[in-house]
């Protein structure tokens, strides 16, 4: 079974940076909304442990969904680089930097694939997500 955890390291009105580790070992980085509450679309998730599933989304493709967020549904793990990209979800880069001024993971593209292929026989693992900051 795989263990995954997503560590909360900065937040910002630019949105929540953090590092995904899986079995331990840094998969890369990540990017959500400011917390404001658990607010659809326009937050990032409480701390704690979720359930991610493999689904088929038709605007994103193959990604992994967070389940059973109180409150909340859709929230993948998918392709994006700032806070614009994200409507609640979790952006996955390869590292951290800005984009036109604004706090943004990077190389989102292939960051994601390596996470998708590192995954490619797991259909469901679990998640935890903590805040360091």
């Amino acid at each position: 079974m795989i263990d995954a955890s997503l560590d909360r390291l900065e937040t910002s009105m630019d949105g929540t940076i953090g590092v995904l580790r899986i079995d331990g070992r840094v998969h890369g980085f990540t990017l959500e909304p400011p917390d404001r509450g658990n607010a659809p679309d326009i937050s990032c998730i409480p701390p704690g442990r979720y359930s991610c599933r493999r689904v088929i989304s038709p605007a994103k493709g193959e990604v992994f969904e967070v389940e059973h967020v109180p409150g909340r549904t859709h929230i993948l793990i998918h392709v994006g680089n700032t806070s614009t990209d994200t409507l609640g979800c979790i952006l996955l880069g390869a590292r951290v930097g800005y984009l036109q001024g604004a706090r943004a993971v990077l190389s989102s593209g292939s960051a994601v694939a390596a996470f998708m292929e590192a995954l490619a026989s797991v259909d469901v693992f679990p998640l935890t997500i903590r805040n360091a900051y």
